[in-house]
């Protein structure tokens, strides 16, 4: 198995055309076709006159490779995009006349492309003024893929229209690629496998028929990284893959007439760990069968330059529909069981039980003393500054939600959060966390301490309230802040979950000044057409991907697209985790807009926040800043 992606060829941009009329089609040959259009015969003039308004001679355009498919139909045209969508070659560009008579019109057949390709880029072309595109664009969303053109058009609109449509096509497939597959083994990631394994349970609750997943991980994988090298771990990483492979049953990927190729059902969660789901089985024990079995073929020795490595794994089996009825549930239920096997004593497996569940009664603890937390004074915000990398000042900082518990000591957000939001509890915190955070920032400015922005963390609770703009809107009343002065961070999956309603709350918001920023962007694959249609401002690089930006190929391109994306669209870009200076020279060489994390200073509490930015925000940070001395903590 290779263990580097293949990158996508630049090939020719795909357009498919459906038009009644011959002459038209003819003419998007010639358009799009690898000739310039000709000069001499009467009826192109006559029909360039039709195209092109005023019959004017188009100038010559550079060629540009198109693959062009002609219809004549909307069925026809129908029938072409299926067609490409079983072969593994879907179009880029689909150009549709709007009226097609004796048959069906180019909105059916736009609403009928898009149930089998909801990416692809639509153009209607239509020389009717009766045409109302906000209706079209309602009837065949999302309306960032849906372009109109309005007849007789110039040549020009229709070649660079296809060029720019079949450029962002090409764009969204790689960064796709880039952030849906693991650098090391090629297999699918986290991401790629939870959207495999929805549809899996999407056809066994139809069906009504059992599934599985397995979590595994490696035993003791630690120990060959710091002996052997990180090249020789990830070495045993690929070998590990391909003996899953081999070892997985034909039938493992098989849904009721429905087949997943043997990589979308194997996945590398990260570190040394893997997923699979099994689809075809008689009964959920037979889950183990194949547990037992892989492990089998891990046992045997790996060879690598002369050292042999034996390697062991503890397997967690989680199964449907009993375990859990979403994606999340099974792969949580099943690492609950993976950390049982390893308890169990290792290289074994153990399918979950309820048993297991037994943390349930500390996250109701911890959920009862957090409900007491903010009258007892125990929440508190720390500020981690983010600096202008080409100016090395500070423009702003992050308010940064900490819980100090009088039973439990200091609570980690990862945990406090969850429970935060599965209580509701998020509501009332995420007020408090609004108003203290606008309140310190207009307090910081009052001193003198003119921070440009505080960006405060929005959870998926707050943001889907009807009234959240008008709570915004309150405590920057209250609070005397400047609407411009105020960032909300918004993740990609509360942006993703509710497109339409989501694009009404951000125009609310941006109707108020405030600046709005997608946080950890890259690990929530957003489209590139939705993420037109949002006002955003800014874009945050999760951590994840800046952590190994100087040795992973990966990262290092998933940043670069992110950063390139975000010039073209006019957004400040943010990596967040930065911690060395070879990271920050990396992202300046790529004219990344800021930088926050430790290199700059940690999260810290509002009066050494003020301190910091005292000495910092208005002096020339450079080497200063970014030495030991400077750094804080």
């Amino acid at each position: 198995m290779n263990a580097v992606l293949r990158p996508i060829p630049r090939s020719a941009v795909r357009v498919l055309v459906a038009d009644d009329e011959a002459d038209i089609l003819e003419s998007y040959r010639k358009i799009l076709g690898s000739a310039a259009p000709s000069e001499g015969a009467n009826r192109l003039s006559d029909l360039r006159a039709r195209l092109f308004g005023t019959g004017q001679r188009p100038a010559a355009l550079p060629r540009e490779e198109f693959d062009l498919v002609c219809c004549t139909s909307a069925e026809a045209a129908v029938e072409a995009m299926a067609r490409a969508a079983s072969a593994g070659e879907p179009f880029d560009v689909v150009f549709l006349d709007m009226r097609m008579p004796p048959g069906r019109d180019g909105v059916w057949a736009a609403t009928e492309i898009r149930a089998l390709d909801p990416q692809v880029d639509i153009v209607i072309a239509t020389a009717y003024s009766d045409v109302d595109p906000e209706e079209i664009s309602q009837r065949v969303p999302p309306m960032g893929s849906l372009f109109y053109l309005q007849k007789p058009f110039h040549v020009h609109e229709v070649r660079q229209l296809a060029s720019a449509l079949g450029r962002r096509r090409r764009a969204e497939k790689q960064i796709r690629q880039l952030a849906y597959f693991d650098q090391v083994t090629g297999l699918p990631n986290r991401a790629h496998f939870r959207e495999q394994l929805a549809r899996a349970l999407d056809q066994a609750r139809r069906q009504e028929q059992p599934l599985a997943v397995l979590f595994i991980d490696l035993d003791n994988f630690k120990r060959v990284n710091d002996t052997l090298g990180h090249a020789t771990g990830d070495l045993l990483l690929t070998e590990v893959a391909k003996r899953l492979l081999v070892n997985l049953r034909t039938t493992d990927a098989i849904a009721h007439g429905r087949a997943y190729r043997e990589r979308e059902v194997l996945a590398r969660l990260g570190g040394d760990e893997f997923t699979v789901f099994l689809c075809d089985l008689r009964q959920p024990g037979d889950a183990g069968i194949v547990a037992q079995r892989l492990l089998h073929a891990l046992a045997e020795p790996i060879a690598f330059g002369g050292h042999e490595v034996t390697i062991s794994a503890s397997i967690g089996i989680a199964s449907y529909p009993q375990d859990g009825g979403t994606a999340d549930e099974l792969l949580k239920a099943a690492d609950m069981a993976m950390y049982f096997a390893k308890r169990e004593g290792r290289n074994g497996y153990q399918f979950y039980t309820e048993a297991m569940n037994a943390d349930a009664l500390k996250r109701m603890t911890m959920e009862n003393y957090l409900r007491r937390a903010l009258e007892r004074g125990e929440l508190s915000l720390h500020y981690q500054p983010q600096l202008d990398i080409a100016t090395r000042e500070v423009v702003g900082a992050e308010a940064l939600l900490r819980w100090n518990s009088q039973e439990l000591g200091p609570v980690s957000p990862a945990e406090l959060i969850p429970i935060a939001e599965e209580s509701g509890l998020i509501l009332s915190i995420g007020d408090w966390v609004l108003r203290t955070a606008c309140a310190q920032c207009r307090a910081w400015q009052d001193e003198g301490i003119a921070l440009r922005r505080i960006g405060v963390n929005v959870s998926v609770r707050q943001f889907a309230q009807d009234s959240f703009p008008e709570r915004v809107a309150a405590i920057l009343a209250e609070t005397g802040l400047a609407p411009e002065a105020l960032e909300l961070e918004i993740t990609e999956s509360v942006l993703m979950k509710d497109g339409e309603a989501a694009l009404t709350t951000l125009r609310a918001l941006k109707a108020l000044g405030v600046k709005l920023a997608i946080d950890d962007f890259g690990t929530g694959y957003s489209s590139l057409s939705y993420l037109k249609q949002f006002p955003i401002d800014h874009l945050k690089i999760d951590r994840t991907f800046v952590c190994a930006i100087n040795t992973d190929p990966g990262d290092q391109a998933i940043a670069t697209a992110v950063i390139a994306m975000g010039q073209s669209m006019r957004l400040l870009v943010t990596a967040e985790g930065v911690e060395t200076e070879g990271q920050l020279r990396f992202l300046s060489e790529q004219r990344c807009s800021e930088a926050q994390g430790y290199l700059v200073s940690r999260p810290l509490p509002a009066e050494e926040a003020r301190d910091f930015l005292r000495r910092q925000l208005h002096a020339t940070l450079g080497s200063a800043l970014l030495s030991g001395a400077a750094l804080a903590g």
